[in-house]
């Protein structure tokens, strides 16, 4: 199902395991998506795909994408290279890319954390689209932006660690 939002287009799916993505997690998404995307002041409209799965769903995407054998909590799949944005390309709107969420293992994430579930779908859909953005954190110098400005964006929703 696709939803228009303020010139934000999000495409929700799930997978058999989570048939139906929840007026709930609809809400965490949507305003985790465009709170990000208007801190990061990002200039265009924009299209991402959220789907909501188990472990083992992201763990054989983590394996056939990354080839990484194990599960994971989110994955992006950016459509532009480094975040740049072509211009002309997005005058109407750019296809950001697509997010994989691990609801299982956000549950798990927030009892080993000690913080509330809601917190982190939250903080899962801001590293997500962060990714989508042209952020990384392969370096720990990019690990510690990114982190920094993922918090940020946090504590504008009001999201605490707690």
């Amino acid at each position: 199902m696709k939803e228009f939002t303020n010139d934000l287009y999000i495409h929700f799916s799930a997978t058999e395991k989570f048939p139906e993505t929840d007026a709930f997690l609809k809400g965490i998404i949507r305003r985790a998506i465009k709170s990000t995307l208007a801190e990061r002041d990002f200039p265009y409209g924009a299209e991402v795909s959220v789907t909501l799965c188990d472990n083992e769903y992201i763990h054989k995407l983590n394996r056939e994408y990354r080839g990484v054998d194990r599960h994971t909590d989110v994955l992006s799949f950016p459509m532009y290279e480094d975040g740049q944005f072509d211009e002309a390309e997005c005058a109407f709107g750019a296809v950001l890319g697509d997010i994989v969420i691990s609801v299982e293992r956000a549950k798990e994430q927030a009892e080993e954390y000690g913080h509330s579930y809601e917190r982190e779908l939250h903080y899962l859909i801001v590293h997500g689209i962060m990714h989508c953005l042209g952020y990384d954190h392969i370096e720990d110098e990019d690990r510690a932006e990114m982190r920094e400005k993922e918090e940020y964006i946090l504590g504008k929703l009001g999201i605490t660690r707690s």
